[in-house]
């Protein structure tokens, strides 16, 4: 495998047309940075300029394999690309994205996108980066003058292939995962109706009045943090009404009162404080002794509430909607306790909580195989990657 200038094997490496977008505006599409946020061609996020015809901005019109790349961002976003092929039809590559043209004599556009979302890529991307604070950037000079491996053409485009079938599996299995979540919240929809407008006119109470007891976790746990002990929850660990574990931290808790009232127990709700307000987990039965940092506060209700309604409530548009019309910094720099308790959360009957809580309980078993599946795909997929630039990956050897 034989390394080449990237310079050498793409027709062009630029910048985007100067286009003033906006909001309101219609016509041919746009590219924007958010275009290729999923490493694909995201249709949800193009711009527009009101352009009906495309032939003043002929030479910007994407072509089949163009590769879109973003050069200016934050330091974890550069680099991103997606490979535009033909979907729409008509798309308009324009400023804060370069456009990599590869050379279909030398290079596969599969083979090449694939082998820029490698590891060892962005770390050379790093290299060549003007970096700050917040944001990061790179030159299509220095991004030309980049090394990257080259088999024969017929060999990249069926290590392309192998990719292609390896990521449209875990593509699946990520479809799935989102189905389970989607299904969750209509089942939501259709047991207690819009959390919004509260269309079944129940009962609505306060959370303080059903809650036991609401603490938050406080800052000074970075010397107690261990390769082992007790788990210490994050932001990360809550979404979508679960708790995720799949970025485990460690202390070694002292015996101290803080301590103890950081404890979760089966059934907290917890939430989110900070950053994205309103994301929720409930904690379930057997989990490890753990505790929370200060981006989360514990929500204990009080018996005859069930805490999967409530948690799906909180996290619903209705929720979300009071707690970022209460955000205004507060002791924890985005909602204080009083917030949350003025929360008001509408009452349904006892039976019909239990029985949302029983179907979410099915819903969440399925959902877990689901990502059990979505983790091997994409442990398949990360291997196949490593394997195929360093001439590991044919046909013959994939297996």
């Amino acid at each position: 495998m034989n390394n080449v200038y990237i310079g050498d094997v793409f027709e062009f490496v630029r910048n985007g047309a100067s286009i003033k977008q906006s909001e309101n505006a219609s016509g041919i599409p746009v590219t924007r940075i958010e275009t290729i946020w999923n490493s694909t061609i995201d249709s949800e996020r193009f711009g527009y300029a009101n352009i009906i015809d495309a032939s003043e901005y002929e030479n910007y019109l994407l072509k089949d394999g163009d590769i879109l790349m973003s050069h200016i961002n934050s330091p974890k976003h550069l680099g991103k690309c997606a490979c535009y092929q033909n979907k729409p039809d008509k798309l308009i590559h324009a400023m804060n994205l370069l456009n990599l043209r590869p050379n279909s004599d030398f290079i596969s556009s599969k083979f090449i996108y694939y082998f820029f979302n490698t590891p060892k890529f962005k770390g050379m991307i790093n290299k060549i980066s003007n970096q700050s604070v917040n944001q990061a950037s790179f030159s299509a000079g220095n991004l030309k003058k980049l090394q990257v491996p080259l088999p024969p053409l017929a060999e990249q485009k069926q290590i392309a292939a192998i990719l292609d079938a390896a990521d449209s599996l875990r593509q699946k299995d990520q479809q799935l995962v989102e189905h389970y979540t989607a299904f969750s919240q209509s089942l939501f929809l259709e047991m207690f109706g819009d959390p919004v407008t509260n269309p079944l006119d129940w009962n609505t109470k306060l959370l303080d009045e059903i809650t036991d007891f609401i603490t938050s976790g406080s800052r000074g746990w970075a010397k107690y943090y261990s390769d082992t002990g007790d788990l210490f929850l994050r932001i990360q660990n809550v979404g979508e009404n679960r708790l995720s574990l799949d970025e485990i931290a460690y202390v070694k808790a002292p015996n101290t009162t803080e301590a103890k009232r950081t404890t979760v127990k089966a059934g907290d709700i917890l939430l989110s404080i900070t950053a994205d307000l309103g994301r929720t987990a409930v904690i379930p039965e057997g989990l490890p002794k753990a505790h929370i940092n200060q981006h989360l506060a514990i929500i204990r209700l009080k018996s005859g509430f069930v805490p999967f309604y409530v948690s799906e409530y909180i996290s619903s548009i209705g929720g979300r909607r009071q707690l970022n019309q209460s955000n205004k910094g507060g002791v924890k720099a985005g909602l204080n306790f009083n917030d949350i308790k003025a929360l008001k959360i509408p009452i349904p009957p006892i039976e019909l909580q239990n029985q949302f809580a029983e179907r979410i309980a099915i819903i969440e078993k399925q959902k877990q195989q689901a990502q059990a599946n979505l983790k091997k795909s994409e442990a398949l997929f990360n291997s196949l990657l490593q394997r195929a630039f360093t001439g590991e990956l044919t046909a013959d050897k994939a297996a």
